[in-house]
C-alpha cells in the first residue's frame, strides 16, 4: 500500500548510465556514467550519483543516497535510508589474487539509517550499526555498533550518535578538609537508571569513600568484578541483563558510560570513586573512552547466568517493547 510519501513515478534513468537490472524502485534516480548489473535490487527513491558501480549480489534499502564514484562489490547490503559519500571503498575480499575468485564474498551490511563519510573504507565482513556515523577518510576494520561515531584509522569510537552528556551538579567544596561530599541520588531520566554520589571524607590521612548496602546502593551484590587494562580503542558492555542489576564505580582514572532504556540515552563520565552509576536491568549499557589508568569496578544483584544477556541492540528493543528505530538520527 502506498502512502502520500511513497514514490510512484518510474526510476528516472540517465542515458549514458548503464542498468541492466529490472529490479529498480520508483522514483530512483540513476545519473550518468553509473554501471548497475542485472542481478543488483535497489529500491524506491534512491539517488545513484554518477561514476558509480553496482554488482550482481547487491541490495540496495529505499530512500538510499550513493554519492559519486562508489562502487558497491558483491556481498553489499545496505539497509533503508543509508548514506553514501563520495569516493567510499568498499572491499569484500580479505585476499585478493588476480583472476582468483574465492567460493563466497565476505559480506558487509550497512544497516538502517547509516551513514559513510566521503574516501571511508570499509574491510569485508563488517557490520555497520543502525544510525551510525562514520567519519570521512576513516578506515572501518571492525563492525560498527549501532549509533556510534567512528574516525581516525583505524576507526575508533568517538562518540554516540543522539546521546547527549549529562551535566551533574559538582560536589559541594571541602567544608574545613574534612568532608567532600554527603550521598546524593540523581535520575537521569533514562528509565530507572542514576547516578550516585556516594558519601566521600578525607584528610591529611588520605581519602575515603564508602556505600551501604541496600541504603545508598539500590541492591545487595551477588557478584563483583573489575574491567581495567582497557586499550583506549577498546569499548567494552554493549549489552543489557533481563534481570541482572548493575552498580558501576570508576575506582581509578575515568571512563564514559552510556545508558539507554530504548527510548532515551545518555552519557555519564564516571571519573572520580565516590561517584556511582546504577543500571536496573532491561538497560542498555556501553562502556569507553576508558583512561589508562582506568580501573572499573561492578557490583551484580546476580550470579553471572549467559542466558540473562542481550547482546543485540535491536533485540533488546523488542524485549522492551520499543518501536523499531526511526532511520533518521
Amino acid at each position: 500500500m502506498t502512502t502520500p510519501d511513497t514514490p510512484t513515478d518510474p526510476p528516472q534513468i540517465h542515458p549514458l548510465a548503464d542498468v541492466a537490472s529490472a529490479h529498480i524502485g520508483p522514483g530512483t534516480r540513476v545519473w550518468q556514467h553509473v554501471v548497475v548489473l542485472k542481478g543488483a535490487r535497489v529500491g524506491r527513491d534512491c539517488n545513484l550519483c554518477a561514476h558509480g558501480l553496482i554488482e550482481n549480489d547487491v541490495v540496495v534499502g529505499d530512500r538510499v543516497t550513493v554519492k559519486s564514484g562508489v562502487q558497491l562489490w558483491d556481498g553489499v547490503t545496505l539497509g533503508d535510508d543509508v548514506f553514501i559519500g563520495p569516493n567510499v571503498t568498499f572491499t569484500n575480499d580479505p585476499f585478493p589474487r588476480s583472476r582468483q575468485t574465492p567460493d563466497a564474498f565476505a559480506r558487509t551490511e550497512v544497516r538502517a539509517g547509516a551513514s559513510i563519510g566521503g574516501g571511508a573504507t570499509l574491510l569485508p565482513g563488517i557490520t555497520v550499526g543502525e544510525q551510525a556515523m562514520i567519519g570521512a577518510g576513516a578506515v572501518v576494520t571492525r563492525s560498527v555498533p549501532p549509533r556510534a561515531i567512528v574516525t581516525g584509522n583505524p576507526a575508533r569510537i568517538t562518540g554516540y550518535v543522539n546521546t547527549p552528556k549529562f551535566d551533574r551538579a559538582p560536589a559541594p567544596p571541602r567544608a574545613g578538609g574534612a568532608r567532600a561530599s554527603d550521598p546524593a541520588v540523581t535520575p537521569l531520566g533514562v528509565g530507572a537508571s542514576s547516578l550516585h554520589r556516594l558519601l566521600s571524607t578525607g584528610d591529611i590521612r588520605g581519602d575515603l569513600t564508602v556505600g551501604n548496602f541496600p541504603d545508598e546502593i539500590p541492591f545487595a551484590p551477588q557478584r563483583y568484578f573489575l574491567v581495567f587494562n582497557v586499550p583506549n580503542a577498546k569499548t567494552r558492555g554493549e549489552h543489557a541483563h533481563r534481570k541482572c542489576e548493575q552498580f558501576l564505580l570508576c575506582v581509578a582514572g575515568n571512563c564514559a558510560v552510556v545508558v539507554d532504556d530504548g527510548h532515551h540515552r545518555r552519557e555519564v563520565v564516571l571519573d572520580a570513586p565516590h561517584l556511582g552509576l546504577y543500571l536496573p536491568a532491561m538497560t542498555w549499557g556501553i562502556q569507553y573512552r576508558y583512561s589508562a589508568d582506568a580501573v572499573l569496578l561492578v557490583f551484580a544483584s546476580d550470579p553471572y547466568d549467559p542466558d540473562d544477556y542481550i547482546r543485540d541492540y535491536a533485540q533488546f528493543r523488542r524485549e522492551a517493547g520499543v518501536p523499531p528505530a526511526d532511520p533518521t538520527p
